[in-house]
């Protein structure tokens, strides 16, 4: 398949009833995060079922699909990418130099279309397994913490989201340290948004790396973080527990 066959397959399964329900929980609306987004109608497995069959679609076609007006090809554009790092990502070619290079031009790839993934669903469905994989692995692309930082303080609510969702990865791979870095960078965001990412990787962090690391943090931070990050981030904690941290 080529990227413009994609596109008019994915365009002539839409469903309208569909697509008013996505716009609507998606935030379409003037003044919403996703003012100006347009859908096609398709629910998320369809996409799948479409990645399933392009997933060997050349990398360089991937852009047009990224450059969509559509949310549904975009993503599809994103999984794609996913689909064909995890391919060059599997432990036996973790130092393959080959692979290496396969790598950083998906990463390359990726970060110079950010900004088109342009929604929650699209970071937290990508971010993860490109970036936040990508920092556990050998790369030719420099000092990764720059490249992250870049991300972390643009003026752009979504690469600003990659940064810190893309710490699940690395936090499911035992590091803690990223979550942290960019935890106390965006701790005090202005949006819901990032308050939401903040608490949910650090959930995460409680849960997949250590419980103490997380009250640390806690005993640092809980007395001025954004309720609903304090919210999330206790979530998996005992309700004598959460009751401690909300009282702080």
């Amino acid at each position: 398949m080529t990227a413009q066959e994609i596109i008019d397959y994915m365009v002539s399964q839409g469903d309208d009833d569909q697509r008013r329900i996505l716009m609507g929980f998606f935030k379409t609306a003037p003044g919403e995060y996703g003012y100006g987004d347009k859908f096609i109608g398709l629910k998320v497995p369809q996409t799948r079922e479409v990645v399933k069959i392009a997933k060997q679609l050349p990398l360089d076609e991937v852009p047009q699909l990224l450059t969509s007006e559509w949310h549904e090809v975009r993503l599809c554009g994103l999984l794609i990418m996913v689909s064909q790092f995890e391919a060059q990502a599997k432990k036996r070619l973790a130092y393959d130099e080959k692979a290496i290079r396969r790598r950083d031009e998906i990463v390359t790839m990726y970060l110079n279309h950010a900004e088109r993934a342009n929604n929650w669903d699209l970071v937290d469905m990508s971010a993860p397994k490109i970036l936040g994989h990508w920092l556990m692995l050998p790369t030719c692309l420099g000092d990764k913490q720059t490249i992250m930082d870049q991300l972390a303080y643009s003026a752009n609510l979504w690469k600003q989201r990659m940064s810190m969702v893309c710490t699940w990865k690395t936090m499911q791979m035992g590091d803690a340290a990223w979550c942290l870095r960019y935890a106390e960078i965006h701790l005090h965001h202005p949006h819901d948004l990032m308050h939401k990412a903040v608490g949910w990787m650090l959930r995460e962090l409680g849960k997949r790396v250590s419980m103490d690391l997380l009250r640390d943090f806690l005993d640092q931070h809980a007395l001025d973080m954004p309720r609903t990050a304090l919210r999330y981030a206790i979530e998996k904690m005992t309700p004598e527990e959460r009751e401690y941290w909300m009282k702080r």
